[in-house]
């Protein structure tokens, strides 16, 4: 559920239904109709990577400024990609026993809406600062354009990402895989969506797993989801690295929400 402590700060979960999230709609597939670019006369959203590992506590700290900067019109709307050192989060929502492992990583409480998840080296990690009185004020709309813009980056790789009703995220369908239950096929996630809103400014945002260690997701349940498994563009067969990786997110991201400058 959304986790509303004011009208100005919003918080939107990583891993439960989107109808929790805003009012519900028939078919989540519609929800982007009308789009999700910004008002005509804005400036560019601004395209910054960060080189080496970004403590995450230096980059809530990062998120913070630029929010309030954005909310007050004194700076542009930015997509900051980062890679973590190995780290766990823990969202509102996060119940201490699904950390399975509690001493394995530093463990962070976080803002964002969700439970437990994994942040580490090659895993691409985007936090979107994006100003949604300019575009839609609509959260089920933006996480659905969230979890479009990763599906369009996972097809150009050719491969298929999915959204599930149930579950907040892209997945990956694995048939080779054993059936996680009689008639249910095995099911991977491949990138994890954890957002939080504040004046209706967006900050944290995606995690795309391109080549991370997956034997570090088993120190937790990501997301509070048991029973599914975690997967990468790597693991998956790609011979692709994480420059790849950020030239084909750009792209795909001026698809969904408009043209942006590298700063």
């Amino acid at each position: 559920m959304v986790n509303e402590t004011s009208r100005n700060d919003i918080e939107a979960p990583l891993s439960v239904p989107l109808a929790d999230v805003a009012a519900p709609r028939p078919d989540r597939d519609h929800v982007l109709d009308g789009g999700f670019l910004a008002l005509p006369g804005s400036a560019p959203v601004e395209w910054a990577i960060a080189e080496g590992l970004t403590p995450y506590d230096a980059a809530v700290a990062e998120m913070e400024a630029r929010v309030a900067a954005i909310a007050a019109g004194q700076a542009a709307e930015r997509v900051w990609l980062v890679e973590h050192p190995p780290l766990y989060t823990a969202g509102t929502s996060a119940v201490p026993v699904d950390l399975l492992d509690p001493d394995r990583f530093p463990v962070f409480q976080t803002g964002r809406g969700g439970e437990f998840t994994y942040h580490g080296p090659g895993q691409r990690v985007a936090y979107v600062m994006l100003d949604l009185t300019r575009r839609r004020q609509d959260l089920r709309a933006y996480v659905a354009a969230l979890e479009q813009w990763v599906i369009a980056t996972l097809a150009d790789h050719g491969v298929r990402g999915e959204r599930r009703e149930d579950r907040v995220g892209v997945w990956v369908r694995r048939p080779e895989k054993a059936e996680i239950a009689p008639g249910v096929g095995a099911e991977d996630k491949i990138a994890a969506i954890g957002i939080r809103v504040r004046k209706w400014v967006t900050f944290h945002g995606i995690a795309l797993n391109v080549e991370p260690d997956l034997s570090h997701f088993s120190g937790i349940v990501p997301c509070g989801i048991r029973g599914y498994g975690v997967t990468s563009l790597v693991d998956l067969g790609l011979p692709v690295t994480m420059t790849d990786v950020d030239v084909v997110l750009r792209r795909t991201f001026e698809t969904v929400f408009g043209p942006t400058v590298s700063v």
